[in-house]
């Protein structure tokens, strides 16, 4: 996997700070308060910072921005990066002035003279999240990236304040690797033997074949993968470090490359189906989390890994599958493929593991971009205090996420001359009518979260703390929702 730069954290060094190669960042407030670092670096450029603390771009800037200075006088440095944060910033600033930090930086050192800042870890891990890059594939031999070094008045408490941060960074990084994979690459075979080397890490890890889940009777995730010359798996990966209290469980569509089926998706955009593994991808990258982190807590993750494939055995508009549970589904449209896969995966997570928890993670509607656009994942849940506790852990991680109905008129959409069920409603309400479906598969006792991560797991543009592409959305809230609510003393 891409393999986060490496941050190290030393006692702060003003007479260093002139010889430092590369890019040198210092932190002047708002005010235009300078620390020692920061007027040390003031001396040597001969008022350079306090100038711009004075001026007009200063005073425009936002906290968490950094205003850079190009080949400055009296230092070795090529770039002097000027962070404008208050002493003690909030994590939002501290964070997003790293990831800008990490665009100054490109692949040279960087030298942060942070000092006696409160949050430092939160910028570093900043920096890290940002300074992301993939590049399995491109065959310019491309220029490694080197290192930071962030100086601070306790570099033992803040090492430790970031180990934690740091084993999240490379959760998020190994969904982006995924997610960014091309479905070539990243066949279900593939996808399960990444997932089956996290054993190393101490989770216990089984891969389920198309015979086992055919005796468990998934055939609604086996139908969708049978036009596919990729086997179906489910994979499933536990981390037991919480004694003995019923596990949190994570489930995960895999579909590794969604054509549509028959129901033939349009050619125009068709390549980024690449991602539509992306709950699967989030849920492994959480789990590498929580192992790289020892957390105190039991949680399973489940994920569905197929591929929707137009063969001649593919399933047809029409079809009647049988699902886990018992209940028969009339598919009325094979490109709503990746509820087939979820159901069975949650029935199974459910029969089980008895969860005091599920929360379902899928790239499932371009209904949800719609009403959501690409800023917010969509939530839906049958618990309001379950709910509750994930949109804060969301918000405190910086991960949009927000609250969508669900209801019995929704329901009725589903209904099925010939069948329990449809696997679809019709245009209106698509993601909320795709959530409906998947409570019809939760016990009434399992609190559950369903979220619709078609928006947010990869995007156009830039994110605060990603470039173009995979954004890991979804790893550090589901982490942070563990560390707060699942892990024991």
């Amino acid at each position: 996997m891409t393999t986060p730069i490496e941050i190290s954290f030393t006692e702060t060094d003003i007479d260093a700070l002139a010889g430092a190669e590369g890019k040198l960042a210092i932190v002047v407030t708002p005010e235009g308060k300078l620390d020692a670092a920061a007027r040390r670096v003031n001396r040597l450029t001969r008022g350079a910072v306090q100038r711009l603390a004075s001026s007009s771009r200063w005073e425009k800037a936002k906290p968490g921005d950094v205003v850079s200075l190009a080949f400055p006088a009296g230092l070795s440095a090529e770039t002097l990066a000027v962070v404008k944060l208050p002493r003690r910033p909030s994590v939002e600033q501290a964070r997003k002035a790293g990831a800008e930090l990490a665009k100054v930086k490109g692949s040279a050192t960087l030298t942060v003279a942070a000092g006696a800042l409160t949050r430092a870890a939160d910028l570093a891990f900043g920096l890290v999240l940002r300074a992301y890059e993939f590049t399995d594939h491109k065959t310019a031999e491309s220029e490694a990236q080197a290192g930071a070094v962030v100086m601070v008045s306790k570099p033992e408490d803040v090492s430790a304040a970031a180990a934690p941060m740091m084993a999240v960074a490379e959760g998020v990084f190994f969904t982006r690797d995924l997610v960014s994979e091309p479905s070539n690459v990243l066949t279900t075979t593939e996808f399960a033997a990444r997932l089956s080397a996290l054993s190393d890490l101490g989770l216990e890890i089984e891969v389920l074949d198309e015979a086992e889940l055919e005796t468990l009777g998934m055939r609604a995730l086996l139908a969708v993968g049978q036009g596919s010359e990729s086997p179906s798996k489910v994979v499933v990966m536990q981390w037991k470090g919480g004694g003995e209290q019923a596990p949190l469980a994570l489930v995960g569509k895999g579909v590794v490359f969604d054509t549509g089926g028959i129901s033939l998706k349009p050619a125009g955009g068709m390549e980024d189906m690449t991602m539509d593994m992306g709950g699967a991808g989030v849920v492994a990258g959480v789990m590498r989390s929580l192992a790289r982190r020892k957390a105190k807590a039991n949680v399973v993750g489940i994920v569905g890994l197929v591929e929707n494939m137009p063969d001649g055995r593919a399933q047809r508009p029409g079809d009647v599958v049988r699902s886990m549970k018992g209940d028969t589904i009339e598919v009325i449209n094979t490109d709503a493929e990746g509820r087939l896969v979820l159901c069975d995966v949650m029935w199974y997570a459910q029969d089980r593991f008895q969860p005091a928890g599920m929360v379902d993670l899928a790239t499932l509607t371009g209904a949800i971009i719609i009403g959501l656009g690409h800023e917010n994942a969509g939530v839906f849940s049958n618990h309001d205090g379950f709910c509750e506790s994930f949109l804060k852990a969301a918000a405190s991680e910086g991960e949009g996420a927000w609250r969508m109905p669900l209801g019995a008129a929704y329901d009725k959409m589903l209904k099925s001359a010939i069948a329990d069920m449809k696997n679809v409603g019709g245009r209106p309400a698509g993601s909320i009518t795709a959530a409906q479906f998947l409570q019809r598969f939760v016990r009434d006792e399992t609190p559950w979260i369903h979220l619709d991560i078609a928006g947010v797991a990869s995007v156009k543009a830039e994110t605060d703390f990603a470039p173009k592409g995979a954004t890991g959305w979804g790893v550090m809230a589901l982490d942070r929702l563990v560390r707060d609510g699942y892990e024991t003393e």
